[in-house]
């Protein structure tokens, strides 16, 4: 038998998951975190306080009023007392409604009001993270933290606390009502309060150790959906979705596990606590019996008594349960207390200058980096200039490093060793919002927000006019396709811009670094995921967007590079070469001979970015 419960109540073993748990934190620890995060409502929690007294202050009373009714009314069959018992009660019942809907209301705008400061606070601590943190982490299990975790907290910190208030008030009104009536019967009846408190001790650890595996799988399912759903034409293009309804089935199962888990302790908890109840109730009703026949107790105070009682047993019972409530939220406090705990591996200097307009000096001096966890470089001494208005190229093979210098150059890391400078500034005592500011980007990856196409170009510049925005869709090309489109400026694009074609989302993306009119352009394989039709049609807005400006071109296609003011060559890493083209094809180096493999023979190709 005892095997078979152990069995019962038995969490299973912790996997290992998607998402790793979070390290265990003390109670203590979670208040002194989350509690400066009720300061916009402390001011109503006195009230919230009043009101948790009043109510069973007005409880209480409707009880004894029972009990005059039986000794006063009942028992003699005297009618008089009850012309003023009935009018008493319907009010003490309208009083007890009143109590009851400002506590909700009050206790609810505090809560949400908490709810509220800590959702905006770990929303913007998220979005300070580096950009490491997000190549490193599940994106869906910081969502699953930002939403559900965070509502959690508040029951462990706010509507756990105010229960606990108002049951121990609760606990203390009819206590001393209890000793009023009986003291001995009372003593009997706390006789039993402390196996109330061992069964929540014991159950407390089982119900926090399935919570806490059942939050962390929770994060680690948002995980496995978002993963598959934001690549679903790659799953559906490979016949994955077996495989991918497997990696999700493993996780959810486990979870079912956890949570079933959960679901037999609380079911075992429940009448075990039901048990221990209804035997302190039996022996108080024989004691309380016994003094009705030897005329100590009159028969209202045993009924009253025994009404108590569950009064009593009522509150001890809701505090121990509200000890596994209290370790359940933990569980979801633990995750957003590491979220919270995780620190910008890029921070702005104390003193960090600004800098106003830049004029677009880039210069890479002696620059060696490693991406965070990896032991090799992915950059070795790297140098180059490009002096405002110049056109620089980097080129190379795939994984040279080309992408990690546009990283760099964004300030989303900072190298290891040498310095990168803007304007002959360090970039590292610049405010970071100068840095950025500073640079306008067209990347690989084209970033279309859900939102109208007004929107999406305004992106690069909030307070641009609609002026500005229309001839930034001129000079990007863009003005003609977005004039028919259903409601022109006012179109929604759908998520990642799913409503338009590649083109028409790059010349989006032409049109929101033209509206920022940033001196320095970081132009990341502008063309790369294009047909050949796009691609030309891109050309020339993207000449537009470099006139006047100091311009980084990333590319693997040389075609695209050919005429910059100078061209870096990349390789693990690695200068190996840099000059003007015809320089570098003259040398007969590692630039011709990417040349040759690209197939070019020195013509002018029709996907050329510069002329």
């Amino acid at each position: 038998m005892a095997h078979v419960l152990r069995r019962l109540l038995s969490v299973g073993e912790v996997s290992d998951g998607v998402v790793a748990a979070a390290p265990a934190v003390s109670p203590r620890e979670v208040f002194r975190r989350f509690w400066p995060y009720t300061r916009g409502g402390r001011r109503w929690l006195v009230p919230v306080v009043l009101f948790s007294v009043i109510g069973p202050v007005i409880d209480a009373v409707e009880i004894w009023i029972f009990k005059i009714v039986v000794d006063d009314v009942l028992v003699p069959r005297n009618l008089s007392p009850f012309l003023w018992i009935a009018p008493a009660y319907l009010g003490l019942i309208v009083g007890s409604g009143l109590v009851g809907f400002a506590d909700d209301v009050m206790s609810t705008w505090v809560g949400e009001r908490f709810l509220l400061a800590l959702r905006s606070d770990v929303f913007r601590h998220v979005q300070g993270l580096s950009l490491g943190f997000f190549e490193r982490r599940r994106l869906g299990d910081v969502l699953s933290r930002v939403t559900g975790d965070v509502d959690s907290v508040e029951t462990f910190l706010l509507s756990g606390v105010a229960d606990a208030l108002y049951y121990v008030i609760r606990l203390g009104v009819f206590l001393g009502l209890l000793f009023y009536l009986s003291w001995d019967l009372t003593l009997l009846a706390l006789f039993i309060v402390p196996l109330f408190w061992g069964a929540a001790r014991h159950f407390s650890r089982l119900i926090k150790k399935a919570s806490r595996e059942r939050r962390r799988l929770s994060g680690a399912i948002s995980a496995i959906a978002e993963e598959s759903l934001g690549n679903v034409a790659l799953v559906q293009a490979y016949n994955r979705q077996g495989w991918e309804q497997h990696r999700f089935d493993k996780e959810n199962v486990s979870r079912f596990r956890a949570a079933m888990a959960s679901a037999r302790i609380r079911a075992v908890y429940g009448p075990v606590v039901e048990l221990i109840e209804v035997a302190g109730g039996l022996a108080v009703m024989g004691l309380g019996t016994w003094k009705l026949t030897q005329g100590q107790l009159t028969l209202g105070g045993l009924l009253v008594f025994l009404a108590l009682i569950g009064n009593l047993y009522g509150p001890v019972r809701d505090l121990s349960h509200l000890g596994t409530t209290f370790y359940s939220a933990s569980a979801s406090a633990e995750r957003i207390i590491e979220l919270l705990d995780q620190r910008p591996e890029v921070a702005e200097a104390p003193r960090a200058l600004r800098i106003g307009r830049a004029r677009g000096d880039v210069r890479f001096d002696g620059v060696w980096f490693s991406y965070p966890g990896t032991s090799s470089w992915a950059l070795s001494d790297v140098s180059f200039h490009a002096a405002p208005g110049e056109t620089l190229a980097l080129v190379g093979a795939s994984g040279a490093g080309k992408s990690t210098v546009a990283k760099l150059q964004l300030r989303f890391y900072d190298p290891g060793r040498g310095v990168i400078l803007l304007d002959g500034t360090d970039l590292r005592d610049l405010r970071l919002g100068d840095v950025r500011e500073s640079v306008a980007v067209v990347l690989q990856e084209t970033l279309v927000f859900h939102g109208t196409v007004r929107d999406n170009i305004a992106y690069g510049r909030p307070e641009a006019t609609q002026a500005e925005i229309v001839a930034a869709a001129r000079a990007a090309d863009a003005h003609e396709f977005i004039e028919r489109l259903p409601e022109g400026y006012d179109t929604m694009v759908g998520q990642r811009g799913r409503t338009l074609s590649g083109g028409q989302c790059q010349r989006l993306a032409i049109a929101r670094a033209m509206v920022r009119d940033a001196p320095v352009l970081l132009l990341d394989e502008p063309t790369t995921g294009l047909d050949v039709g796009s691609g030309r049609r891109i050309m020339e807005p993207l000449r537009r967007l470099m006139a006047g400006r100091t311009t980084v071109v990333i590319s693997h296609n040389l075609l695209t590079v050919r005429d910059a003011t100078r061209i870096v060559v990349l390789d693990h890493g690695r200068v190996v070469e840099q000059g003007p083209h015809d320089e570098l094809l003259a040398r007969g180096g590692t630039y011709a001979g990417l040349h040759r493999l690209n197939g070019t023979s020195g013509t002018t190709a029709p996907g050329k970015v510069l002329s």
